[in-house]
């Protein structure tokens, strides 16, 4: 079974529709070229200088947007009294700190408004990054069987995932661009011009052909980097020097070099070879995995990595933080994809260094999956990374199942990590993996097939796939639970230069008005009238998506305005004080979709105790979905009402009326 679904957190990620071409770009690939993915004419960076930068909106646009998304939560007397409040925040004290960040924006033309600001939510977070934070995308299973082997398929992708950092570093990485016009704007002769264009002007002249370059700020932090945890707020580190991998299996942690000393690609037998070494070490299962300690309060773990430090760790530390990656060697097969969803979210914490910027974890029955720490980036450069790695490490495996492992001496090349631990350490560990075990044997994940409709149905009835999915859960939690709750879609901004993530805000008038009609007044509509309702919901989705985009909704703008008046140690203003800007940001359905040929699911914890982590893919025929839930609801009674709900509107799309 595939679902294509996956992660959002707060302020996290679904990429521009379409955005990844690595799956369908013309490669320059040569069998004797093992260094790189692909030779792009156009330089990695060639757009960077010239993209847009990030607009404020206007205070008066955010406000307006605000109390749309606040009508549908609120009753009368509750709205009212957030209008007021807005009102008064709009002509009075928000003026002055909407002209303030302005003014601060202007001089601060290298990078965004928000970007400072979301760096330090992320790092100032002190909960644990498992569950709160770090998302997952498993990969499909690469389509010859044969080659889904735990030894086979990591040492494959460990050599794309070294190819794609060597691509990207020698600036010979195809530059990530939206391309409205593909047919003009992704072809060798455009390229060949669009090169040399300075750097200053290059994306006016894409604009010209309808292509929009995106943001790749991010890229950087892919390799060679984790978060560190300190007193209050973590740092992120990058060594671009290392040239080791990080590799952990029972527990324990190994290192050995992926590059040589002229930065080439180590003989893809040589790492098979050291894999293999590992895969095969008898040493037993690490008796105070220190892995554990990434799980846990961020102020709990920077002072045990202080004493690591102090009791002479700081050389093995300093390994862990600098490899390239990390890459899991898990122990156990996965069942279903319910057991692939716990095991590549969270696992059991052992074998695992939840910090670092990503890690692809293997099963032994060759399942893969990325889970990577979200402060450092969004998901745009984490899915165009997992595109290029699953497409090198399928169509041009370096190795084959028939392949022998190389004759060399793996015991002297892999180094397995050795840890000085006293009492307080490893208590620390003991205790670590108690909360870790109380934290995840909370969460409950279900998943959902929807086989009667998808998007090629849904585009026929000129109606957007993603507003009528949307739709289905607000619908579903309607049935459940008789509410319409806050609701929260992520989408990319990286159209615009350190653009982040924007905010949709799904639950709407149209969907509240639509889902009633459809969930509690069954027999009280037409036909007609159900689908002109779910075309006014698709329309103005559409509009909020392309607002979102275009950053123009409300969520960051008003953020920004808080983390700056909190920052100059004003009090603020009764808006932010109001339950009803608690309330809606308080976000009991947080959803994301992604949809990628290299994807098979992925997921996401609850951002809140009492809420619901969506993730989901409307593909041509299907719609499927992965959800996680806590004890406070029940998943498997929200997608069974989900699912309801699908079935009512294609029923309806049919020509046939709702039963009541």
């Amino acid at each position: 079974m595939q679902f294509c679904a996956t992660l959002r957190k707060p302020g996290n990620l679904k990429p521009l529709r379409s955005t990844s071409t690595a799956l369908t770009n013309k490669r320059s690939y040569s069998s004797e070229d093992r260094e790189y993915l692909h030779k792009s004419i156009v330089p990695t960076m060639h757009y960077q200088k010239s993209l847009p930068r990030l607009p404020v909106p206007k205070l008066e646009d955010t406000i307006k947007r605000y109390l749309a998304a606040q009508r549908p939560l609120l009753d009368d007397d509750q709205f009212s009294t957030t209008e007021k409040l807005a009102r008064d925040f709009e002509n009075g004290v928000g003026k002055q700190i909407h002209e303030e960040l302005v003014a601060q924006d202007k001089q601060n033309k290298h990078t965004s408004y928000i970007s400072a600001p979301w760096f330090d939510m992320y790092l100032s977070a002190r909960d644990s990054v498992v569950l709160n934070f770090n998302p997952f995308m498993s990969f499909n299973p690469d389509p010859k069987t044969e080659y889904n082997n735990q030894l086979v398929r990591a040492t494959n992708m460990v050599a794309s995932a070294v190819r794609f950092m060597k691509t990207l570093r020698a600036g010979l990485l195809e530059p990530e661009v939206f391309h409205l016009n593909p047919a003009k704007s992704d072809t060798d002769s455009f390229k060949k011009l669009i090169r040399w264009v300075p750097s200053s002007l290059s994306w006016y002249g894409a604009f010209m052909v309808n292509a929009y370059p995106l943001d790749m700020s991010q890229y950087f932090r892919l390799f060679n980097a984790t978060r560190i945890p300190k007193q209050g707020k973590d740092e992120l580190f990058t060594d671009p020097k290392g040239r080791h991998l990080l590799v952990m299996r029972g527990g324990n942690m190994y290192v050995f070099d992926v590059m040589d000393r002229d930065g080439n690609l180590v003989k893809p037998a040589e790492i098979q070879a050291h894999l293999k070494h590992i895969l095969s070490d008898p040493t037993p299962a690490a008796a105070h995995p220190l892995g554990l300690l990434t799980s846990e309060n961020r102020d709990t773990w920077a002072r045990l990595r202080e004493k690591l430090l102090a009791t002479g760790n700081g050389e093995v530390l300093g390994l862990v933080d600098s490899a390239l990656f990390c890459l899991c060697l898990d122990d156990e097969s996965m069942n279903d994809h319910i057991h692939i969803s716990h095991n590549m979210l969270h696992g059991d914490g052992t074998n695992r260094w939840y910090d670092k910027s990503f890690s692809i974890i293997m099963a032994k029955c060759g399942n893969a999956a990325i889970n990577f720490e979200h402060s450092w980036g969004d998901g745009v450069a984490v899915l165009r990374f997992q595109n290029e790695v699953f497409k090198d490490s399928t169509e041009n495996p370096l190795v084959n199942p028939g392949s022998q492992p190389a004759a060399v001496d793996s015991a002297s090349a892999v180094r397995r990590l050795q840890f000085n631990l006293d009492a307080e350490l490893e208590n620390g560990v003991i205790k670590a993996k108690e909360n870790f075990h109380t934290a995840v044997s909370k969460l409950t994940i279900d998943a959902m097939q929807f086989m009667k409709g998808g998007k090629e149905q849904l585009k026929k009835k000129k109606l957007s796939p993603d507003a009528i999915a949307q739709l289905a859960f607000q619908m579903g939690f309607l049935r459940q639970y008789g509410q319409t709750v806050a609701t929260y879609e992520s989408c990319s901004t990286a159209a615009f230069r350190h653009g982040r993530t924007e905010t949709i805000r799904p639950a709407t008038i149209h969907t509240q008005r639509c889902a009633q009609a459809f969930v509690q007044q069954p027999g009280k509509h037409s036909v007609e009238q159900l689908i002109g309702m779910l075309s006014k919901c698709s329309k103005y989705h559409g509009q909020l998506t392309k607002e979102a985009a275009m950053a123009q909704g409300f969520d960051r703008h008003l953020f920004a305005m808080k983390y700056l008046a909190n920052s100059k140690g004003q009090a603020l203003h009764s808006l932010y004080q109001d339950p009803a800007y608690a309330a809606i940001n308080h976000n009991i359905l947080s959803t994301s979709t992604l949809t990628s040929p290299a994807v098979n699911l992925g997921g996401f914890a609850p951002v809140v105790p009492d809420g619901f982590g969506v993730g989901y893919g409307v593909h041509d025929e299907w719609i499927g979905c992965n959800v996680s839930s806590y004890p406070e609801r029940n998943v498997h009674e929200f997608l069974q009402c989900v699912h309801k709900s699908l079935e009512d509107i294609f029923s309806v799309l049919e020509g046939k009326p709702l039963i009541q």
